[in-house]
Parts: structure tokens; sequence; C-alpha cells
């Protein structure tokens, strides 16, 4: 993805914002927020006829309350009094009740856009690659969803209906005010030009300020993720980093403090000086109708209903300057979340992907001349490896750490693509498969096991949402693991806690192995699955895996030599490159790394 003018400017240092590139960020963020709004259009348009009819409506009330000043209270012509009363009573009502219906229109349409710019994240998120989220802090990931979008409801709920309600009373209240009198109007609309001004110097002091707080924001989210996650509390307390890690909160949460501040008072002294000159207006109004030129010319009615509508006319033009900077601030949010949401796909369904039958699949896997290098790295982790497992065999995968096995089963199960290269199954290309039928096809059980905070039954689960209790106890018994669940007073019921640091890492595999077997699938990738067992439980696990292996191709990734002595073929992998393959027996006979690792 190409950078922004900004984001170069921030890491190169070198590069210069120009005014052009600000105002094509701003026209481009401005229209693409209007986009949102574009399903809603028909719900809109109704919300902005009521404003205006409810805007052209209270423009009726100074002109009622002149003649109540100027013919009614005079004549003592009570009849019309108290239809003009009536009349001032019913527009206040008429306003009222297009305001309720309104609010509910415009807060109704403002939450789904909401819920649409939350779930399009999530869901943009959710198909990054592996190497997305190792490059970027969880906690940033979950302040974009929640404070950046949090950020923006009241923009996203109310500005629409803000602008539309204030523009319309702004230029109702402005043509009444012609309408009484001209000469006064140019008295009181003298003001605007500064105020628009001001507005916009505002504006962009609060745009800085709040991309600042939301970096700040992110970077507190992080501290909580990584320092109250239980495997986090367990690092700084055996590590006697608490002291350290709450100074680092804290001196977070105080420059937040610092920034929410300067975000609420940015330019509340220039507003305020606006505030004054406004309040002024009457003031010099009565001047002007007192004045030898002026005087006598204008009725007291007319004075009091002007000034009545110039006073009306200071909230709405206040609150349509303060949506301005409203709306360019949060500009700063809207930049953070359509960041995430332009990221590029980097593994996808295909566009027209391979119908595959899960269940028909034989398992015949190939790698055929596979490359793969992280991205920003120089060397090959995966350099030229070509292997073939026919179905129902099993393949090793041995070596030093380091040396590209754990690789070669992340690009079998499409975490990534290769560099150069196929992965086939049957045949087929994984590239050309939806990911969902790969998932189907491939499962895998790595070292480190992810447990989620539920129960049992449920992380079981996980894999199998229309499992029944039945196959549940399958898996478990088959991965050797269902008696211990059902010696626990809630048996399958209980909760395994955050990332399941409720049971020892033998259990949490076991746990793993059962939901992986669940699914069925066609191959199996056990990467280091059995490393945290002890010898027995690995013996008892490892017999139930050659009873399930039948018809079933299986990668084993293994430092234990003992786990993979009787696998169909093993493979030594060194510096991402196939050093040898063979049996164990051939392997051992042949005296090279192989046989050295065994010795």
């Amino acid at each position: 993805m190409e950078d922004t003018p900004m984001e170069r400017g921030r890491r190169g240092g070198s590069h210069t914002v120009t005014a052009a590139e600000k105002a094509q960020a701003r026209e481009v963020s401005l229209r693409r927020i209007g986009r949102l709004f574009t399903p809603h259009r028909r719900q809109l348009t109704v919300v902005v006829a009521m404003i205006v009819a409810s805007s052209i409506i209270s423009m009726a009330s100074p002109f009622l309350l002149r003649e109540v000043i100027d013919v009614a209270l005079p004549t003592l012509d009570t009849t019309l009094l108290v239809w003009l009363v009536l009349g001032m009573v019913g527009v206040a009502a008429a306003t009222s009740a297009l305001g309720v219906v309104q609010t509910f229109i415009s807060t109704t349409v403002g939450q789904q856009v909401m819920h649409r710019l939350r779930t399009d994240v999530f869901r943009h998120l959710h198909r990054q690659s592996i190497a997305f989220f190792t490059r970027t802090r969880t906690g940033e990931v979950q302040s974009r969803i929640t404070n950046d979008i949090g950020g923006m409801q009241s923009v996203v709920t109310n500005t629409a209906t803000a602008v539309a309600s204030n523009l319309t009373t702004v230029v109702a209240t402005i043509v009444a005010m012609l309408a009484l009198s001209w000469q006064l109007s140019l008295v009181s609309l003298v003001v605007l030009p500064p105020a628009i001004i001001l507005t916009r110097k505002v504006a962009g002091m609060r745009r800085a300020i709040t991309a600042q707080r939301q970096r700040e924001l992110a970077d507190l989210n992080v501290t909580i993720e990584e320092g109250l996650s239980i495997s986090g509390v367990q690092l700084s307390k055996t590590m006697g980093a608490g002291t350290a890690l709450i100074d680092r909160f804290t001196a977070s949460s105080t420059r937040l403090i610092d920034l929410e501040l300067r975000s609420e008072l940015a330019g509340r002294w220039r507003m305020a000086w606006m505030s004054v000159l406004f309040a002024a207006i009457p003031a010099v109004i009565y001047l002007s109708a007192g004045l030898p030129g002026t005087a006598g010319k204008l009725t007291i009615g007319t004075i009091v209903a002007f000034t009545a509508l110039q006073s009306g006319l200071f909230r709405p033009l206040m609150g349509l300057l303060s949506v301005g900077v409203s709306i360019t601030s949060s500009l700063a949010l809207f930049a953070r979340i359509f960041e995430y949401l332009d990221l590029p796909v980097e593994v996808d369904d295909p566009p027209h992907p391979v119908p595959v039958r899960p269940e028909a699949i034989d398992g015949h896997l190939r790698l055929e001349n596979v490359t793969f290098r992280y991205p920003g790295s120089d060397t090959a982790a995966v350099d030229g490896v070509t292997l073939d497992v026919p179905p129902g065999e099993t393949l090793a995968l041995v070596g030093e750490t380091g040396s590209g096995k754990s690789t070669v089963a992340a690009l079998i199960a499409r975490l990534y693509d290769p560099s150069a290269g196929t992965v086939t199954i049957d045949g087929i290309d994984v590239r050309d498969m939806k990911l969902d039928d790969l998932a189907a096809i491939v499962g895998v059980v790595s070292q480190e096991t992810y447990l989620l905070h539920t129960t049992i039954r449920e992380n079981l689960r996980y894999a199998k949402p229309d499992a029944t209790d039945a196959e549940i106890e399958r898996a478990a018994r088959a991965a050797q693991i269902h008696d211990h669940i059902a010696a626990l007073p809630d048996g399958y019921d209980t909760v395994v806690g955050s990332r399941g640091h409720r049971f020892s890492g033998g259990e949490k595999q076991r746990i793993a192995i059962a939901r992986t077997l669940l699914r069925d699938p066609r191959i199996l990738v056990l990467d280091e699955a059995t490393s945290a067992l002890d010898t027995d439980t690995e013996r008892a696990v490892q017999r139930a895996f050659a009873g399930l292996a039948a018809g079933r191709t299986t990668v084993t990734i293994a430092h234990r030599l003992s786990t993979v002595r009787d696998a169909d073929q093993i493979v030594v992998i060194d510096h991402g490159r196939v050093e040898e393959s063979g049996t164990h027996t051939t392997l051992v006979d042949a005296g090279g790394r192989y046989a050295a690792l065994a010795a």
C-alpha cells in the first residue's frame, strides 16, 4: 500500500506536505465519508425535508411577536392576541414534534453507519495474512476498532442532520431578518467573515491534536494488552518489571490528560471572543435604531422581533461552524480507519476458485521448488524445497531451530503464499482453492496452543459448530484427554480461563489436538504438537495418531526424533533447503546430518 504524504513525512522527515496535498486528502476523505451515507439516502432525504419544514415554521415566531407588540397589545385586540399566542405555541409544538422524529431517524442512520464501519474493519482485518499480525501490535488493532470508530460516533450520528438543521435555520433566519430590516441585517452579518476565519483555524488545531490523541490511546491499549493479559502479568511478576510497567502506563495516561485538555481547549479563547461579539450585536442594533438617521423609521415590534431573530441566529451559526470543526478534527479518525480498510489482502480467496469437495480429497500433498521470504528479509526462509507426500503417508520434517520447518507447515496451510513455486493438494494449487475449503482439508496443531476464554465444549466446537456431544467426546478420547475432562467437577462445561492457563501445557495441547481432529481433515500438520507432553502421554497420543492416520496424510515437525522414527519419509531441513531425505533406517545408515541428530 502506498504511503500517504503524512506517513512519508513522519518516517523520512524529508517530505513536506504541501497545501495542495492537504486539500486533496481532505477532499477525498470528505467524498469517501459521504459515500458511507449513500445507502441511507431516502431516510436522510426525509430528515432534511423535516428540517427544512421545521426551520420554515419556526420563522413565523418573530413575525407573530411583531404583531403582538405593534398591533394586538396597542389596540387591546384580545381576539387577535389569543390567535397570535396560539400560533406561537403551535409553532413550538410543531417544531418540537418534527425534532423528535428527525432525531430518531438520524440516530438510527448514524448507528447503522457505525455498525457497518465496525464490521467492515473487523472483516477486512480478519482477512489479513499472518504477516500483518506479526508486525502490528494487538492493542493498536483494538484501538482502531473501539477508540477510533467510537470517537467518530457523534460526527457520524449527528453531522448530517446538524449541517442540514443549522444551515436551513441560518438561511431562513437571514431571509426573515432581511424581510424585517435590510439595514439592521447588514449590521448583524458583518461578524460572519471573522467567524469563518477563526473557525477554520480552530478546526486545523483540533485535527492535529486528535491524531496525536488517538496514537496515544493506541499506546495505552497496547500497554493494557501487554501488561494485564495472563501472560503479561506472569512475565512482569517473574521479571520484577511491575514498577516499570506501571510507570509506563502512568506516563502514557498523563500524556493523554494533556492531549484531552488541549483538544477541549483548542481555540476556546477564539470562540469565546466570537460569543462576546455576537452578544454585543443586539446593543449595536439598539444603537443603530436610535441614531438620528434611523430613529422613528423602525417600529418597536420590528426591533424586538429582529433582535430575537438575531439572537436565534447565533446558536445555529455557531453550531454550523462547530460542525465544521468536528468534521475537520474527525478526519484524523477516518484516515486511521480508512488506512486499515485500504490494506491489501495478501492471502485471499481466488477470483475463480476451483470447486472442491473436502471429503472427496485423497490428500496427495506436493511442494514443487517452493521458495519463501518473510517481508523485509533478504534471506529465504524456504529455498527451493520440493516434497512429495502420497495420500495416507507420513512426512516428518526435522532440523535445527530456525531451519524453516514451521515455515513449510505454514505454506501448506496457506498462512503465507510462496514467493516462488507451488503447493498442491491432489494436483490443485492451494492458491486456487477457497480458504474455507483449504481449512477443511488441512488441519494444523501448532506448538503454541490458543484456547478461548470459554468452556472446553465450546473450545472444541470452535472447529465444528454443529458437532454433537458424542463427536466431541470421540475426538477428546482420540487425543487422550477425555478422562481428564470427565474427572473435572464441570466436565466439558469447565471454563478453561484466559488463554487456557487453567491447564498444563500438555493438557492444552491435547485439547487443541482434539479440536483439530473434530474437523476430520484429510491432511494433518503437527508442528511440534506433542512438545509439551511427557513421554508416557506423548506415546499415548502417538498411538492415537497412528490409528487416525489411516487414509490421512500427515506432516509432522518434531525435535524429538523418537516421534518420527516410524514416518514413511523423513526430510532434514537446513537453512531452508532439503539436506537429505529417506526413512529412519536409511538416514542413520547414511551417517549424515540426521544420524548426527539421532546420536
